[in-house]
C-alpha cells in the first residue's frame, strides 16, 4: 500500500470517527446522562459493534466526547483570560465563560460529571463517568496552573503555588457551578461576582511575572 492510499485511509476514518462523535453529540443533547451506547449507534445508522470498533469500549467513547468538549472549552476560557482587559474583568469573564458554558449545553455537561439516576437503557450498563470525570478537571487544573504559572510572580515555589491555585480555582468552579446548575439560587452575574470577590485579595496582590504576557 502507497503512502498516498494510507493517507487517504487515514483521513477517511479521522472523517468518520468526527462523524460519529457528532451523531454522540446530538444524543447527549437529547437524552443527557441518560445517552445509550445503542442510541448513539442508532443516531448514526450503525450497528453498536461497529461503534465500539471506532472507539474500543463505551469508556473510549465518553473520553472522545470529554476530550471535545473540553477542548472548545478550554480554548474560551484562554480567550476570557487573554481578553484586552482589566485583571479584575478578565477574573469575571474567565468565570462567566465556564458558568456560560454549562448553562447552554446542560445535557452534555451533565453527561460529562453525573451518572444517570436509576440506571442506564436496558441492555445497556452506561458510562462509568466517575472514572473519566476526574482526568477531565484535572486537566482544566493543569492548564489554568500553566496559566497562572506563565503570568503572576508568586515567588521562589511559584509553580507549586500555581497548581495549587489552579487546580482550586478549577474545584470551586466546578462544585459551584453543579450547585448552581441544579438550584439557580441566583443569577449568572451575581454568582460571577460572588467568585471573583472570593479569590480577588490575593489575585489582586500578585505582581506580573517579567518578561511574561501579564495576567
Amino acid at each position: 500500500m502507497d503512502t498516498t492510499q494510507r493517507t487517504e485511509q487515514q483521513r477517511s476514518a479521522e472523517r468518520r470517527r468526527r462523524e460519529l462523535l457528532e451523531a454522540a453529540d446530538r444524543v447527549v443533547l437529547r437524552d443527557g446522562p441518560h445517552a445509550s451506547m445503542n442510541a448513539i449507534a442508532a443516531e448514526a445508522g450503525i450497528t453498536k459493534p461497529i461503534l465500539y470498533r471506532h472507539f474500543g469500549d463505551k469508556g473510549g467513547l465518553y473520553a472522545a466526547l470529554a476530550q471535545r468538549h473540553t477542548d472548545a472549552l478550554l480554548e474560551s476560557l484562554r480567550a476570557a483570560l487573554d481578553a484586552p482587559a482589566e485583571r479584575r474583568e478578565r477574573v469575571e469573564a474567565t468565570l462567566d465563560t465556564y458558568l456560560a458554558a454549562i448553562e447552554a449545553r446542560p445535557q452534555v455537561y451533565r453527561f460529562l460529571m453525573h451518572p444517570a439516576e436509576g440506571g442506564a437503557a436496558q441492555g445497556d450498563q452506561g458510562f462509568d463517568v466517575g472514572k473519566h470525570s476526574a482526568p477531565l478537571l484535572r486537566r482544566m487544573g493543569e492548564e489554568l496552573a500553566q496559566v497562572i504559572g506563565e503570568r503572576l510572580d508568586l515567588g521562589p515555589d511559584g509553580q507549586r503555588q500555581a497548581r495549587v491555585w489552579g487546580h482550586g480555582i478549577v474545584g470551586m468552579m466546578h462544585a459551584a457551578g453543579d450547585w448552581w446548575l441544579g438550584e439557580r439560587p441566583c443569577s449568572r452575574q451575581e454568582l460571577v461576582r460572588s467568585l471573583a470577590d472570593l479569590l480577588w485579595g490575593r489575585l489582586a496582590a500578585a505582581g506580573d511575572r517579567s518578561g511574561g504576557p501579564g495576567f
